[in-house]
């Protein structure tokens, strides 16, 4: 017999999905983790009662936050990810052959070891052997470590509550900032540009602080609030839109969503709000 269950967003909104059956539940060292079986979703993660990725619409997410990022960074040798422990985005990543290797930082072992299980269809690419899982602090990590510095680093995190809220600190921006090649690019998500504005508006200003150029762009993900995403592209020196049309090309023959003019259109600020940017930029602070 199926039930529903909601996310309470805020306490002023709900989004709920119908399920099946409850797979797993449990609480690691971190947070509480639930994985459902869906009817309109499949099988759906839930980290601390807030919706993360489901079967159903992972990709647009996970290509997202990926490919508007590898398609310019003038060079993506060595890429590092902080958090994606269900395993897509450095799925997405493994995708190019240009990549030679792959960090991947993520502090809970538990949402890994739950993904791997009952979410394979999300995390196809564990045993590619570029790939290197460390479970640590990714904010001690972008701190301390001491390494070759990156092409590209994604950070996908969770909302900024529970074990995620230092990664959306000036201080953790600067760490990335330190392990990244002077030409590099550093992409994250940043909130429903819908019922976070705010949020979204602060993680830009941060960002501007240290990085030159941050840009704002935009997709859906049906599951989460609002079901309208945004992420932000923080560079010394790369344009967003200077798509490696190779590298784009051959996305678009997988992608279920991502190619060339999305991407462009990904872009566009909605006119609710320019204000907080210029020409597309996040406005540095005064």
């Amino acid at each position: 017999m199926a039930d529903w269950y909601d996310e309470n967003f805020h306490d002023k909104s709900r989004f709920g999905v119908k399920y099946t059956s409850v797979l797993f539940q449990g609480r690691s060292e971190f947070q509480e983790i639930t994985v459902l079986e869906t009817e309109t979703f499949g099988r759906v993660l839930v980290l601390d009662k807030v919706f993360m990725t489901s079967e159903f619409d992972e990709h647009f997410y996970h290509e997202m936050i990926t490919h508007p990022v590898l398609t310019t960074a003038p060079s993506i040798e060595r890429v590092l990810v902080i958090g994606g422990g269900d395993g897509g985005t450095v799925r997405e990543v493994l995708t190019y052959p240009e990549v030679q290797s792959v960090t991947m930082v993520e502090i809970d072992r538990q949402v890994v070891e739950v993904s791997k299980r009952y979410l394979s269809t999300i995390g196809t690419a564990w045993d590619d052997p570029r790939l290197q899982v460390i479970f640590a602090d990714g904010i001690d990590y972008a701190k301390k470590a001491e390494v070759e510095p990156y092409d590209v680093i994604l950070l996908d995190g969770c909302d900024p509550v529970g074990p995620a809220v230092g990664l959306f600190t000036e201080s953790f921006y600067r760490g990335c900032a330190r392990l990244l090649k002077e030409r590099g690019v550093f992409g994250l998500q940043s909130e429903s540009a819908v019922f976070q504005r705010d949020i979204l508006a602060q993680i830009g200003q941060t960002l501007a602080a240290i990085f030159p150029k941050v840009y704002p762009y935009f997709g859906p993900v049906p599951i989460y609030a609002s079901g309208s995403w945004s992420w932000l592209y923080a560079t010394r020196e790369v344009d967003p839109l200077a798509v490696n049309g190779e590298r784009a090309a051959r996305q678009e023959k997988r992608c279920k969503y991502y190619n060339a003019d999305i991407h462009r259109a990904a872009f566009v600020v909605p006119n609710a709000l320019r204000k907080l940017f210029d020409n597309g930029r996040v406005k540095s602070p005064a």
